[in-house]
């Protein structure tokens, strides 16, 4: 019974796969041609944490929640490059930051969007849009919009290491370590951090941080000793960030999508292509279905393996002669 559950499974999982493979577009690149779509702008979500890679999918195609990660951001800005409808991004942030090299991945993708379509880019900000998430809001907007109440700013770089030598000794453990050379266990939490490896340490967070600084220099048209001084690591509000010249406008996500229409020409209320959702749609539609099949299989398998199982508490299912679905109170 199990096998024929684990065979049924796996052959729902190969004909939905290939059944995405067809309607995703991927197999004929022209066919989303065919019909010309209206012109609208695309949002682009960076919500929860922000790390470097893909997101991660749980084997039922669930998204892993709270994060963004930079490979699915930037296959929508690409896509929406290409997407001759779309005429402008709206990037909706609520993030407090994250990875340093997903912001430069993402930022990098923007600046070829930018580059290659001249189109404008609009960021809102909502609850937050902090430190990496600054950095990605300031590279190529042509406006900032943030509430009077959010939370921005937080401009700088660190990196963080703990020390547990003395605890290890109070409870008797100590590490052995054969290393290639003396900066292989650098940042190990078992020995104190040398000056030497500290200067190393330094340098790559001042390089880092003068990526940062440049980026948000040349996004917001600021001078380098200006964006220096607000970027001792604080947080802003809002009206704080607009007043230091780090947002444009106080407006929530409904205004930037109005300015962003006046950028486009496409007025106050312009269409919009959610790439996010727009890419998610039909995985999630036949996914929920497998889910459902699946679930629905191993539910029929466990009733038939162990009857009355899932027989309603004060009830009891009488013998199979009587039919399966026969039931009588106690």
């Amino acid at each position: 019974m199990l096998k024929k559950i684990f065979v049924s499974a796996v052959l729902l999982i190969a004909v939905v796969s290939f059944v995405i493979s067809l309607l995703g577009g991927n197999n004929n690149p022209e066919s989303s041609k065919l019909v010309p779509e209206k012109a609208r702008v695309a949002v682009i979500r960076v919500q929860g944490q922000i790390v470097s890679g893909e997101a991660g999918y749980n084997w039922l195609g669930e998204a892993e929640s709270g994060v963004t990660a930079s490979r699915n951001v930037m296959r929508q800005v690409r896509e929406a490059a290409e997407d001759g409808s779309v005429k402008g991004l709206l990037l909706d942030i609520n993030s407090p930051g994250g990875s340093v090299t997903a912001a430069e991945e993402i930022t990098r993708e923007l600046d070829r969007f930018k580059k290659t379509t001249h189109k404008p880019i609009v960021a809102s900000i909502s609850d937050s849009g902090a430190s990496a998430a600054y950095w990605i809001a300031a590279a190529q907007s042509d406006k900032i919009f943030a509430n009077a109440s959010s939370l921005t700013g937080s401009l700088g770089v660190y990196m963080a290491s703990a020390n547990y030598e003395e605890l290890m000794q109070k409870i008797g453990v100590s590490e052995r370590l054969i290393k290639s050379g003396p900066m292989k266990d650098m940042m190990s939490p078992t020995r104190p951090m040398t000056e030497e490896e500290q200067q190393v340490l330094q340098r790559m967070v001042d390089q880092m941080y003068g990526q940062f600084l440049l980026s948000i220099s040349q996004g917001r048209g600021l001078d380098m000793a200006r964006v220096r001084q607000l970027a001792d690591g604080r947080v802003y509000t809002g009206e704080q960030a607009r007043q230091e010249g780090l947002v444009d406008e106080l407006g929530n996500y409904y205004d930037a999508l109005a300015a962003l229409g006046a950028l486009t020409g496409l007025g106050d209320q312009p269409a919009i292509k959610d790439a996010g959702a727009e890419s998610m749609n039909l995985r999630t539609l036949l996914l929920g279905g497998l889910r459902g099949a699946v679930r629905g299989e191993v539910t029929r398998g466990v009733r038939d393996a162990v009857p009355g199982m899932f027989t309603p508490a004060g009830q009891t299912v009488k013998p199979a002669a009587q039919g399966p679905d026969a039931l009588e109170k106690r």
